[in-house]
């Protein structure tokens, strides 16, 4: 059994003769707070101020592991444990938050040096950020529209019209229409697309899945038809992506 009260009290001696200054509870539960609440600018601006701390060894942080890469990939857990937890309290599904904590905690396993990590954990936050500023936006739009958001993300798979996705909500496809676009600023037909290849975007950085296979679980026709809507979207193939995103190119 660890006898924790000589370790801590051997610590705190080791703290105080290093004047060691922990980091500010506060001011790290503030930037927490601005991911929970979707300000992205913020976020991205406090990182970048700390950034240099944290290389430097003077954040303030806790020593976790005498390894330094160690000890930033369990600062990155912690942080992934907090940020995913305090997003399904604003609101995030729970699912989509764990496994993006799951995500990132994979990757950093993965990192060779500190660097590599601290831009993860910026990724990651800013990331969380950005996923809760959308949908502190979508919580405002018509009940209409949300719940049309909320079919389109679970039925990816599927082909679908402005037609069925207009009576699906008992309304004319015509009026639908111009309410959805008001309420997002995109034609219903460019949402679903982006929404689809968003999620190829992330199946093709996170995933073994041929392109192939994500055309299908697309719902598109072909593997061409996936193909052309993706390039049209990001101005390259699919392959040129993956290729990129995987350090081919």
């Amino acid at each position: 059994m660890v006898n924790t009260d000589k370790i801590l009290d051997y610590r705190l001696f080791l703290q105080r003769e290093e004047k060691f200054i922990r980091a500010d509870y506060f001011a790290e539960f503030r930037q927490y707070n601005r991911i929970r609440n979707g300000d992205v600018d913020a976020v991205k601006e406090r990182f970048e101020k700390v950034r240099p701390n944290y290389l430097n060894g003077k954040d303030g942080r806790g020593m976790l592991s005498q390894d330094p890469l160690r000890n930033s990939i369990y600062h990155l857990v912690s942080s992934a444990a907090i940020i995913s937890r305090l997003c399904i309290d604003g609101g995030m599904d729970m699912n989509t938050a764990y496994t993006l904590s799951d995500i990132y905690i994979n990757e950093a396993d993965e990192a060779e040096t500190v660097e590599q990590v601290l831009d993860l954990i910026a990724t990651m936050q800013i990331d969380y950020a950005s996923r809760m500023r959308d949908l502190k936006r979508t919580n405002v739009i018509n009940y209409h529209v949300r719940r049309t958001i909320d079919y389109i993300y679970n039925n990816l798979n599927k082909p679908m019209t402005v037609t069925e996705l207009a009576a699906l909500e008992d309304l004319n496809p015509v009026y639908f229409s111009r309410l959805f676009t008001n309420e997002t600023g995109k034609k219903v037909g460019d949402f679903i697309t982006e929404a689809k290849i968003e999620t190829a975007k992330n199946m093709m950085r996170h995933s073994e899945y041929s392109i192939l296979e994500i055309a299908m679980s697309l719902g598109y026709s072909s593997q061409s038809a996936f193909s052309n809507a993706f390039k049209a979207s990001c101005g390259m193939t699919p392959k040129k992506y993956r290729d990129i995103n995987n350090g081919k190119l």
